[in-house]
């Protein structure tokens, strides 16, 4: 590890998430970290599909995660690509399912990031723990990029 000057160690930054704590280092790539995200610098949420995980990032560094997720099941996959945030909803309800989708953040037609089971795979959407939902739904805005890689 880089050593930590005082004004540095002054300006590390602690990112909480559902199931760890990850320190960010000024001067430190992210690249550098194991969880570190495989998407592009625009993004500002990436999706690992094949690795069932999520970040929100800022300038290609993670600022949030990795949190853990769900995603679609077969005949329902969540397809790849890069998307824009479209609108929130935080006490939206499924027309189609007729199901609660806490802490919705909308960024493919239907397809949202939500409170959701982490036990069950869903209808294409990225379900988040409770506290990851609230996090990705406080932070992420209309026209932020997410990137869903496979």
């Amino acid at each position: 590890m880089q050593s930590i000057t005082r004004r540095a160690a002054a300006q590390l930054a602690i990112v909480a998430s559902a199931t760890a704590t990850t320190l960010l280092l000024p001067g430190v790539a992210a690249a550098d970290h194991d969880d570190s995200a495989p998407c592009g610098y625009s993004a500002d949420a990436c999706i690992d599909l094949s690795e069932n995980r999520s970040w929100l990032m800022s300038g290609g560094d993670v600022t949030y995660g990795p949190v853990p997720i769900t995603h679609g099941k077969p005949g329902y996959e969540t397809p790849p690509g890069v998307f824009t945030v479209s609108f929130k909803d935080k006490d939206h309800v499924s027309s189609i399912y007729d199901a609660p989708m806490p802490y919705s953040v909308f960024f493919n037609g239907g397809i949202a990031f939500h409170q959701g089971s982490l036990q069950r795979q869903s209808h294409g959407c990225i379900h988040l723990a409770p506290e990851a939902a609230r996090t990705y739904f406080y932070e992420l805005e209309p026209s932020d990029v997410v990137e869903v890689v496979p």
